[in-house]
């Protein structure tokens, strides 16, 4: 945990039920497995897309970004808010989208008013008033991997970490906008409508993973859409409903798994399993941990010869 914001995924369902829980309606979110601007159409209405990148801590800031042109004005008509702690870039970015689709999205009183409330503010008050909002903190935290091994110290990062980062991309009063919290501004990438949006933000991203070396590949793209399931019944296709509605149920399983910690569990079989051979003899738990130990040299072994390393 950093400054009580804990590191959550880029996921398609634990983004999807984080802004459900904050009183979104009607909103998800679908992975995109490649730049293509016509799959992504085909997921319509996209308000935006997050984008996980590994960050360049060894870049030093500078005047101009590397694509596109800082609209400083933009701030005042949009919600854009400076990223003041750590570990929050994810919900931010997502925020980033959010906030500034009233029109098309139901956002919830909740966030309606965190909105209104935060307009008027500078861009680092912005910034802090999400870092100190108890809901959203709250709400950002219960998708956290339970883990018994949290390293809850600060530090600046090194050029030798790893250390990831979430940017918004999103059509707003017909421009496409890159909101990227440890930006000075907004960052113009010129015109774009919304129904333009698919082919206009598709370019912009695959200039900036040009940029990185051809064998780095971690990257992750999330889109924000209309909740599949009404385009379903819209069209009336109960199989794609069907599906739908699986993929809710998987995405629920697999955030209930992440809030528990099963270290516990693990320990408590093992000591059971252990106490099961103690009950059949010493001569037996010897030779178990004899027999173990065997595997595991010649399983080493193997790997060393083959030129595997462990």
């Amino acid at each position: 945990m950093s400054g009580g914001w804990n590191t959550i995924e880029s996921d398609a369902g634990v983004f999807t039920y984080l802004v459900e829980n904050l009183g979104v309606k009607d909103v998800q979110f679908e992975e995109l497995i490649a730049l293509d601007a016509n799959f992504l159409r085909q997921q319509s209405p996209v308000y935006g897309v997050i984008f996980l990148f590994k960050y360049p801590t060894g870049e030093k800031p500078t005047g101009t970004p590397k694509d596109g042109s800082f609209d400083p004005t933009a701030a005042d008509s949009l919600f854009f808010a400076a990223q003041t702690i750590q570990n929050a870039c994810g919900t931010q970015a997502l925020l980033s989208v959010l906030l500034n689709k009233e029109e098309e999205i139901d956002l919830g009183q909740p966030l309606k008013e965190f909105r209104e409330f935060t307009q008027a503010l500078p861009l680092d008050f912005r910034g802090e008033a999400l870092s100190n909002s108890e809901l959203i903190r709250d709400v950002h935290n219960s998708f956290a991997r339970s883990s018994p091994f949290v390293d809850e110290t600060q530090r600046v990062a090194t050029e030798d970490d790893d250390v990831y980062h979430f940017i918004a991309y999103t059509p707003i009063n017909g421009v496409l906008y890159e909101l990227d919290g440890l930006q000075p501004a907004p960052i113009s990438h010129g015109s774009c409508s919304f129904d333009e949006f698919p082919d206009k933000v598709i370019p912009v991203l695959q200039r900036r993973i040009d940029r990185y070396p051809i064998n780095e590949i971690r990257f992750n793209l999330l889109a924000m859409v209309r909740d599949l399931r009404i385009r379903a019944l819209e069209i009336g296709d109960q199989d794609w409903l069907y599906r739908e509605k699986q993929k809710r149920s998987a995405w629920q399983w697999e955030n209930a798994l992440r809030r528990h910690n099963f270290v516990g569990f693990i320990n408590e079989m093992l000591k059971g399993v252990a106490r099961s051979k103690l009950k059949e003899g010493d001569t037996v738990y010897d030779q178990w941990i004899e027999d173990a130990s065997s595997k595991t040299k010649a399983r080493m072994e193997s790997k060393s010869r083959t030129g595997e390393s462990e």
